[in-house]
């Protein structure tokens, strides 16, 4: 096609792959970083360099850090003898905000759906179980997206955790169905932790 630019075109396309970015907006962003000065561009590249090779996965919640351990994990002054359970690591950020739970996160990295061919082993469930096995949890609170596949994940871990000594609770229904906790105001989430129930 007259006046395509093979280079700006893929760079949209990477854009593009990014989830929740659409065409139009991989577009502007690929536009905006050609615009950019040289030494602004350098220091993104460096910054997404850096973030990519010092960021991995806490081995005791599955949440991102750059540390040994999270800094959730690594507090004592923290309850872990509760674990909130969620499917993504931004929903830690965004329970964090509420500035009302004490206890301790797992990141389950998705939720079970097998028409996306999303098993229960492609999730960090296993990692899970082995936290509640090795005892001293008294509660584990389900806090999967108020979805089909969210609930489906729920209950699955919660026959799971059956065999063990805890208690296992459901975030309330504040949350609207269909919603993404991430999205969710710090009010509507405090109320759903507040109100959760015996699963």
């Amino acid at each position: 096609m007259y006046g395509t630019i093979e280079s700006l075109d893929r760079l949209i396309e990477k854009f593009a792959s990014l989830p929740g970015v659409g065409k139009k907006t991989a577009e502007r962003l690929a536009y905006g970083l050609i615009m950019s000065s040289e030494e602004n561009v350098r220091s993104f590249s460096d910054a997404m360099l850096k973030a990519k090779e010092n960021i991995h996965l806490c081995p005791v919640c599955q949440s991102l850090t750059d540390k040994e351990l999270c800094s959730v994990c690594a507090n004592e002054a923290r309850d872990h003898s509760v674990i909130c359970v969620v499917e993504d690591p931004k929903v830690v950020l965004s329970l964090e905000k509420v500035r009302q739970f004490s206890g301790v996160y797992h990141v389950l990295h998705g939720s079970i759906s097998p028409t996306h061919g999303i098993t229960p082993d492609k999730l960090k469930i296993s990692e899970l179980t082995e936290r509640v096995a090795k005892g001293g949890i008294r509660e584990v609170i389900l806090a999967t997206n108020a979805t089909f596949s969210g609930d489906t994940t729920a209950l699955y871990i919660s026959q799971l955790l059956k065999e063990y000594d805890v208690k296992i609770t459901r975030l309330a229904y504040g949350i609207p169905v269909g919603a993404d906790l991430e999205y969710a105001d710090s009010i509507t989430l405090l109320k759903a932790l507040e109100g959760r129930r015996e699963f």
